[in-house]
């Protein structure tokens, strides 16, 4: 079966305080969509990957990337990005979402996920137990009522690499989703067509890096893992 990652870098890095595609931000002297590819590539699943791009930045993207890796402009949002890079594989059995942000990812959550496909899952998800006691509430611009204690028993942080059968991921994204902010992530648009989506264990290193408070956690764990 062949397997097709696409990587998503796309965004700005404006929340990290740098005027720049946010896959080109610095982490321990390398980018990072450098960091990213890395860890796909340490994964050895890949026949194909690709990288999404703001437009205009074909050549800094190219001669980081380097040779044998697709890139392809991203769209005005993340969905249209991904379905700009499904677009490029579209004889892959199976295709890996992942996020430039989330660059220290261990391949061993890239294989699990790749795994849980072969295994004849439509869709599969890293996700790490829920910690925080987290409420519902109705959004308020200061006082937020509280609705309802959820049972974080049964919650997961979700991260990427979301892995999905390419068939049923080509068809979700064909999808339009109910709703003006678009789908939260490739899996809830696998789950909208009623395919079934489980989680394997995710890492804290594959932490998402937003804001300036991320980067600096991202830097440490770089270090402690060395």
């Amino acid at each position: 079966m062949s397997t097709a990652v696409v990587v998503t870098a796309a965004g700005m890095g404006t929340r990290l305080g740098f005027n720049m595609p946010k896959a080109l931000v610095p982490l321990g002297g390398r980018t990072l969509i450098e960091r990213a590819l890395d860890g796909v590539k340490a994964a050895n699943i890949a026949d194909r990957i690709v990288v999404t791009i703001p437009p205009g930045t074909e050549d800094v993207f190219g001669n980081l990337v380097g040779s044998g890796i697709d890139i392809v402009e991203g769209g005005e949002s993340r969905q249209q990005s991904v379905k700009n890079g499904i677009d490029v594989v579209p004889d892959a059995d199976i295709i890996l979402v992942h996020d430039a942000a989330r660059c220290l990812t261990p391949p061993e959550v890239m294989v699990r996920v790749r795994d849980a496909i072969v295994a004849g899952h439509a869709g599969a998800v890293p996700g790490l137990p829920v910690t925080d006691t987290l409420k519902e509430v109705t959004p308020h611009h200061m006082f937020e009522p509280v609705v309802d204690t959820l049972n974080r028993i049964v919650l997961r942080h979700v991260q990427t690499p979301q892995g999905f059968d390419g068939e049923i991921l080509r068809r979700a994204h064909e999808q339009v989703w109910p709703g003006e902010d678009g789908a939260p992530d490739d899996a809830s648009l696998v789950e909208y067509l009623g395919h079934d989506v489980v989680i394997v264990r995710g890492s804290v290193m594959a932490m998402k890096v937003t804001t300036a408070f991320d980067l600096k956690l991202a830097e440490l764990l770089l270090v402690e893992s060395a």
